[in-house]
């Protein structure tokens, strides 16, 4: 069922996760691409929740599913389609097979197929259904509930055409049986209902992890079973960690929402993720814009793709950059700061964006400066509290005492030049234990930045504690 408007060919192309647990890394990719291809050709994205094993589904997991594609912009294409909603559907195909003589009933007991596998295990012969009520016309043992096989070719070659790896040939007696499309509770397999969905759904272009390569072939016998037109397909090759192995948790293949709770913004994680395994020259950033009239499948390369966390950071940092004030404001009340209504937020905002990596950094290089110091570094104290430091405060105190207008960066840094002329000291002999007495800590952002963000009364507040405390 190949879509088309007015005669011309239409993209469709699908993501169709299993809701048996988060929703990884990997997974997201191959969205992002399918979505880019779809949107590039001015076509269709479709969104299929395959939960046919209904002892492993979680509806959390399904929501989850649907919560990361509204964080990340991602939006499908029409409703949203369950497979769970849909056995009415394939039903009608088991018995259009049946009754075709294109799969049949198998009466093959646990106990046989097991008995059966462990005689091939023994034989050093590939495990696989010997075909034993292929064409069986006696009368079917008792007690048995059968499942329902598809009759796979027994020779010859089945031919994958991949944009990706290009022809790829399986020959049918080295990877095929005559596999279940249908359990014995009636309930379909996942290769089966994949076939059916894909060509009823119009999906004509599947783009996916090569992991499912192993698949292709057996959906493949079933579309020719049922006289549909083959999709193209694209199979991605895996995301690896530095060492050339499988992405584990450590690396990075965890849940997408995870990625938001850690302070990265949407379009830093789907700017990395065009990147693992296409590339377009040199570029580095692309916009969603960018993405959807650059990318191509055929771009993708052949060879794994190696997750890179500074690489993500990298791109992240610079989306925090180039966000406006009235955004971050926004992003960063996820993390329990609110600074909507702070009359300096647009000075703090352009001194700390510049520093953060994540959101989340960024949220407690606020807290940092917003929040009154409960303690002080030993070292830094150590450090900055000796000689004459305490009696450079408080002079810097009486002069800030005495000011009248201060607002701005550069009218506190005036009165530290004012000290430091006056008492004939360096500037760091003013601003390590100012420092101290600010933030409680030796690192931070400019001080006349952080004053100018505290305001003259909290920043001699401060100034008095520090002492208070340190003497």
């Amino acid at each position: 069922m190949v879509t088309k408007i007015k005669g011309f060919y239409m993209v469709v192309t699908r993501f169709a996760p299993s809701p048996t647990g988060y929703l990884h890394i990997g997974g997201l990719r191959t969205a992002l691409f399918s979505y880019l291809w779809a949107k590039k050709n001015g076509g269709k994205f479709v969104l299929r929740i395959e939960d046919t094993d209904k002892a492993r589904n979680s509806q959390e997991a399904t929501q989850a599913i649907l919560k990361a594609f509204e964080w990340l912009g991602l939006e499908a294409d029409g409703e949203i389609t369950y497979q769970s909603k849909r056995d009415d559907i394939y039903a009608k195909y088991i018995k259009q097979l049946l009754d075709e003589g294109k799969a049949y009933k198998c009466y093959m007991s646990k106990e046989e197929l097991t008995e059966l596998r462990e005689t091939q295990m023994a034989n050093n012969e590939r495990t696989k259904y010997n075909g034993k009520y292929r064409d069986f016309e006696g009368t079917p043992p008792e007690g048995v509930e059968p499942v329902i096989r598809i009759k796979a070719p027994l020779s010859g070659e089945i031919l994958v055409h991949d944009g990706v790896k290009g022809d790829i040939s399986f020959q049918a007696e080295d990877i095929l049986d005559d596999f279940v499309i249908a359990r014995a509770d009636g309930s379909p397999t996942y290769n089966f209902v994949v076939a059916i969905d894909d060509y009823l759904m119009g999906i004509n272009e599947v783009i996916r992890g090569d992991d499912h390569l192993s698949n292709t072939p057996k959906q493949i016998v079933v579309y020719e079973a049922l006289g549909f037109k083959i999709p193209k397909f694209y199979h991605v090759p895996m995301i690896h960690n530095s060492k050339g192995k499988k992405l584990s948790k450590r690396d990075g293949a965890t849940d997408v929402m995870a990625y938001k709770e850690m302070g990265y913004t949407p379009q830093a994680l789907l700017n990395f993720l065009v990147r693992l395994g296409w590339s377009h020259g040199d570029q580095e950033i692309f916009s969603m814009d960018e993405m959807k009239e650059l990318f191509d499948p055929k771009d993708i390369n052949k060879s794994a793709s190696i997750y890179n966390t500074e690489k993500l950071d990298w791109l992240n940092a610079h989306y925090i950059k180039k966000s406006s004030n009235d955004e971050l404001v926004e992003l960063l009340t996820q993390y329990g700061v609110m600074i909507g209504s702070h009359d300096k937020k647009e000075i703090l905002l352009d001194e700390l964006k510049e520093r953060a990596k994540t959101l989340k950094e960024l949220a407690s290089l606020v807290d940092e400066i917003l929040l009154t110091p409960t303690s002080y570094d030993e070292k830094a104290v150590k450090k900055a509290f000796k000689g004459d430091a305490i009696a450079i405060l408080n002079n810097f105190g009486a002069k800030l005492s005495s000011a009248d207008e201060l607002h701005i960066p550069s009218d506190y840094h005036h009165i530290m030049e004012e000290v430091v002329n006056e008492m004939e000291i360096g500037f760091g002999k003013i601003g390590q234990p100012l420092r101290v007495a600010l933030l409680g800590k030796m690192s931070g952002p400019g001080l006349d930045s952080v004053m100018a963000i505290l305001g003259k009364e909290e920043t001699m507040l401060r100034i008095a504690n520090a002492i208070t405390t340190n003497s």
